[in-house]
């Protein structure tokens, strides 16, 4: 996939770049795996703003996509490759030989025609094939990883990621995260074999401010720009960068204080943190 220029017509062009989307299939999602997504704009249960900074956009159906890959032993075929709004990756949709269709994430050299196949026993290690951790060799790039046998992957499913298999050892799998993290998963969990396609999503550039909107995020107005009513690093004599440590409007701290809880009972598999460092239990 190749990144497209503009010739500079416009002030928006001379900075737009997108992906050529050529393997792209044009017609409409699939109407039976679609349903209809409610934009929440930041807003809780309440109505509150719980998460600035959004709102409007485009709207948008949801594909349902089948993380978990419960159909096992079952041949697939790719009947295309789609752009899904909601996410970076592309997806494929598969039609298995019972007449079943489904939607997944496309991965890397993933082409229409292709078989794959999902299965709890030993497959080829081709890509596209979702099978056990324990079934696949060492230093295979991996994604959509299972966190807990059965439940669907949650782990590595952004465009152009994939996590790699160190070593599989007294029920536990140890992969080393996009972000350079190792982490331990039971054996059982599943995961598809190949990285993450669309590896180009990272290296288009949005082009004019319009295009932000289309995705539903509003601008941002910085802290030094406020007044002090509104925020505590605004007001002052005439232009100032704020003079004190970056805060939220609540007084957060928003810059090296760690606001991850230690709670999380998926933090004891951490061996080595994305940091270099050990994980302190």
């Amino acid at each position: 996939m190749a990144i497209i220029k503009h010739r500079p017509i416009t002030p928006t062009q001379r900075f737009y770049t997108q992906n050529k989307c050529e393997e792209l299939d044009k017609k409409r999602p699939e109407r039976s795996l679609t349903v209809s997504k409610h934009r929440a704009k930041g807003r809780n249960c309440y109505g509150r703003i719980t998460s600035r900074r959004r709102g409007g956009g485009h709207k948008r159906k949801y594909r349902i996509i089948d993380f978990a890959r419960r159909k096992l032993d079952v041949e697939a075929t790719v009947k295309s490759l789609e752009y899904d709004p909601n996410r970076s990756a592309n997806i494929a949709l598969i039609e298995y030989t019972d007449g079943e269709i489904a939607y997944i994430l496309a991965p890397n050299k993933l082409a229409v025609g292709d078989k794959i196949i999902s299965s709890n026993g030993q497959i080829e290690y081709n890509i596209g094939n979702a099978m056990p951790l324990k079934n696949i060799p060492p230093s295979t790039k991996i994604h959509s990883i299972e966190l807990h046998a059965g439940c669907g992957a949650v782990f590595v499913r952004s465009a152009g990621v994939a996590a790699q298999l160190v070593n599989v050892e007294k029920g536990k799998a140890t992969v080393r995260m996009p972000s350079k993290e190792l982490r331990l998963i039971d054996e059982n969990c599943r995961a598809t074999i190949g990285e993450v396609g669309n590896s180009q999503h990272q290296n288009a550039t949005i082009g004019k401010a319009g295009r932000n909107r289309w995705k539903g995020r509003r601008p941002r107005v910085r802290g030094v720009a406020m007044n002090p009513v509104d925020h505590p690093m605004g007001g002052g004599e005439g232009r100032t960068s704020g003079g004190g440590h970056p805060t939220s409007p609540w007084g957060q701290l928003s810059k090296g204080y760690p606001t991850r809880k230690r709670s999380k009972p998926s933090n004891s598999m951490i061996l080595v943190r994305r940091n270099g460092k050990k994980f302190k239990r």
